[in-house]
């Protein structure tokens, strides 16, 4: 199965969360936050979205950083992804 986006929505794999802090700290289970960091899996076609242009700005493969609380969560087999809007994602993270 695959997850096909519709108009200005993007599909997400959100990256594996920090395990140790950077001085050595392992965290427990609860502690850690969801990571808001993730790859675009999927990018919807744009167009027209609420009467208004939209062209899609990121691309599969890109590494993006998206709204804390954005999105639908989907588990499709045994993967997580997220749907969210194109406007949720804060910013691409280049290296």
């Amino acid at each position: 199965m695959k997850l096909v986006p519709l108009g200005d929505k993007v599909v997400l794999k959100q990256l594996l969360a920090e395990e140790t802090t950077k001085s050595g700290i392992v965290l427990p289970g609860q502690a850690k936050e969801k990571p808001q960091q993730a790859e675009v899996v999927a990018v919807g076609p744009g167009g027209v979205v609420d009467g208004k242009e939209v062209t899609m700005q990121v691309k599969v493969g890109d590494k993006v950083i998206y709204s804390k609380y954005a999105g639908t969560e989907v588990k499709l087999g045994d993967e997580e992804f997220i749907v969210v809007k194109q406007n949720d994602i804060v910013a691409v993270v280049e290296e």
